[in-house]
């Protein structure tokens, strides 16, 4: 009922008229002739609250009442949790009264010793109860009542607390409650009193490795006083290495180990670490305690985060080998690889670092099956990619490529970490030209041309087609800066003979979508390195140009799609760039077909022959969407077009300006164009015009009209 009630902060008794007060006067009265005990305790507690009704007073004055009714109840384990729900109760209606909390557990230390009287002891014999597995039932109602107390509470309240304790006999339940109700730096810094108290506790009645698991919890809340550390550790040990049974221990073991790490050296980490192996071996028993097991891990490596120091600890790794368990192996290596990746500020080359971590890595690599779901792989892949970018032997490049084909035969069937050694070699590459330069030795030519060839030979073991012509595409730019030319048009080559292998639909973050788009993005990519890559001596002029071209025409592009257009004008754009005399950029050291022809005729004129044969092909393009539903495309195609030949054709020559009017008449003819777009060409037009030597641009301009739509 009391939970129904809710109180203003200006309440009174005075606000409350006589009726009501009536009402609940009678409820107080009908309750006070409950004959039982019990059940007239439990239920005045639970209105306690209604006493707001009849006085100010009324609260304080029941608590001690009820308090002292408590006394009556003569089984001890019911009476502790009839305070416990007093004290719950007081709490919630009245918790500056602390005084009644106080009663309740001095009133139930008084009645301790009936827990090891003859009564109690009879009836445990007679339901087969031993007196540990009694004891426990004790522990929440305690706990509560001692958690109550020390909320807010004074050093000197919680002190009396303790010695009240102390001078009971067979203390050890009151004192794992005290240990567990108490604030944390209170227990730490009395750590040596309270293992005075365990040792004198009797083994028989509450398990000492108990008494010991709850103070090593409040010491990894707190710290003891610096002096008494190691004798702390000491004598909590010689208690838990004598435990016989391995959950026993394990489970204390697990709480002292961060104790350990805490305060003391590699040393003191590397004899407990032994002191479990030597415990949960035999029998296999780490199999029942993995869940401890990987505690005591995560421990290790949030105190131990130098991996140098690590795994100096001889006993670290021989530990993880206790995790058979394959699920539970990978996820311990998962948190190595993450603690690592967070704490490692430098790269490494120590090869005990290296070696753990391979065999580490190698575990999580092994655990992928048919059946990983994507994104454990990709969780998988990120770790090991954090691990690898981590790996530097500084100069000497050799070693680092050798660790690089170790680490991709070991990880092979993770596709996102051969891309990041791809890209890790292609960088290496790169890193060896800007060292060397100008020491263009024959071991380095050999070394580069090693690191080329690994990225050669592991790009097709990869599923996505475009990540593969993608790093075609990078790998032969690396080759290129470091003047391979024939590895860079073997990268090349194979990037022109996978274009015909894209399919129509492609899986992008897990839905399927039309792979035009991400061609036409890939193929300009292409075209702007064409640029620079001079031809082969025995394949004939601009043999890559023409090679994409034969691919992109044989190609099948979706019916509703002018993509191909698209790519043609880029084409364009890149037979344009190179009618010049000199290419807008260049490769540092690698001769361009700029300085290879140095603007011959026959160069030039094999460039207008297939710029003829492109322009051609659009406008077969644009001629087959004349029908009606086409045709705004076939306008904006020809807007395009027609901006094309205005960036990069030579406007002089008479068929081409022709064609320009041509393309901006069809790109208005139906109406379709933007007029404003229109408008802005116009006048780009005109003010190039009135620059030196582009006087054509004047009667282009006049021979462009603008069309309306009405």
């Amino acid at each position: 009922i009391s939970g129904l009630v809710f109180f203003p902060d200006n309440f009174s008794p005075e606000s409350v008229n006589d009726t009501a007060k009536e009402t609940c006067l009678n409820w107080f009265f009908k309750i006070a002739s409950i004959r039982e005990l019990i059940p007239r305790f439990y239920v005045e507690a639970a209105i306690l609250k209604c006493n707001k009704f009849l006085s100010k007073t009324g609260i304080s004055e029941c608590l001690p009442r009820l308090t002292s009714m408590i006394r009556g109840i003569g089984d001890p384990l019911v009476a502790v949790y009839a305070r416990a729900y007093l004290c719950r109760v007081g709490m919630e209606v009245a918790p500056q009264l602390k005084e009644s909390l106080n009663k309740n557990f001095f009133d139930f230390l008084l009645t301790f010793k009936q827990i090891h009287g003859d009564t109690v002891q009879n009836q445990l014999v007679v339901q087969c109860v031993e007196i540990p597995l009694y004891l426990t039932l004790y522990s929440p109602a305690i706990d509560w009542i001692l958690q109550c107390i020390a909320y807010h509470a004074p050093d000197v309240l919680l002190t009396e607390m303790m010695e009240r304790c102390k001078k009971l006999g067979n203390n050890a339940l009151l004192l794992n409650s005290v240990m567990s109700a108490f604030r944390a730096e209170f227990i730490a810094a009395r750590s040596m009193d309270f293992i005075a108290m365990i040792k004198e506790c009797d083994e028989s009645g509450f398990p000492k490795h108990l008494l010991f698991r709850s103070l090593g919890l409040n010491l990894a809340l707190a710290d003891p006083p610096e002096n008494d550390r190691l004798q702390i550790l000491n004598e909590a040990w010689k208690v838990i290495t004598k435990l016989k049974n391995p959950q026993d221990y394990i489970n204390c073991a697990e709480v002292w180990v961060e104790y350990t790490c805490r305060h003391f050296t590699k040393r003191e980490v590397n004899t407990v670490l032994a002191d479990v192996i030597k415990h949960m071996t035999p029998d296999r028993a780490f199999e029942d305690a993995y869940p401890q097991l990987q505690s005591i891990i995560q421990k290790v490596i949030t105190y131990i985060y130098d991996f140098a120091l690590l795994f100096s600890v001889e006993k670290f790794l021989p530990f993880l080998d206790m995790f058979q368990k394959e699920s539970v192996r990978v996820e311990v290596c998962k948190c190595i690889m993450e603690s690592f990746i967070k704490h490692q500020q430098e790269s490494t080359k120590d090869p005990v670092i290296l070696n753990a971590l391979l065999h580490i890595c190698k575990t999580m690599h092994d655990s992928v099956n048919a059946l990983t779901l994507e994104d454990e792989k990709r969780m998988l892949a990120t770790l090991i990619n954090g691990f690898i970018k981590m790996v530097s032997f500084g100069r000497d490049f050799e070693q680092q490529l050798s660790f690089y084909v170790e680490a991709r035969s070991m990880f092979c069937n993770l596709e996102p970490v051969l891309v990041q050694l791809i890209h890790s070699v292609n960088q290496l590459a790169m890193e060896t030209r800007r060292v060397m330069k100008g020491n263009h030795s024959r071991k380095t030519a050999a070394f580069v041309r090693a690191c080329v060839a690994f990225c050669f030979i592991t790009i097709p073991s990869l599923s996505s087609i475009f990540t593969r012509l993608n790093l075609y595409l990078h790998s032969g730019q690396v080759a290129l800066a470091n003047q391979c030319l024939s590895q860079a048009d073997a990268f090349f080559k194979a990037a022109v003979s996978l274009v015909p292998e894209v399919p129509k639909m492609i899986s992008v973050d897990g839905k399927m979508r039309p792979s035009d788009a991400f061609l036409l993005e890939f193929l300009c990519n292409f075209f702007s390195t064409l640029l620079v890559v001079p031809d082969h001596p025995e394949q004939g002029v601009l043999f890559l140009v023409r090679g994409l071209l034969n691919v992109i025409q044989d190609y099948t592009w979706e019916d509703n799609s002018d993509d191909k257009v698209r790519i043609y004008t880029n084409v364009l754009h890149l037979l344009s760039a190179m009618t010049q005399e000199a290419f807008i950029y260049h490769v540092d050291k690698v001769d361009s077909n700029d300085t290879l022809y140095g603007g011959d005729s026959k160069f030039l004129a094999e460039i207008n022959k297939l710029s003829e044969t492109v322009v051609s092909q659009i406008l077969d393009h644009l001629k087959t969407l004349g029908k009606e539903e086409t045709l705004k495309r076939q306008s904006q195609l020809a807007h395009y077009f027609f901006n094309t030949i205005l960036a990069h054709g030579d406007l002089r020559n008479n068929r081409l300006n022709q064609l320009s009017v041509n393309l901006w008449n069809l790109a208005q003819k139906h109406g379709f164009a933007d007029t404003k777009t229109m408008v802005k060409t116009l006048e780009y037009i005109k003010r190039r015009s009135k620059q030196p030597e582009m006087s054509h641009f004047t009667d282009l301009a006049l021979r462009l009209p603008l069309q309306s739509r009405t």
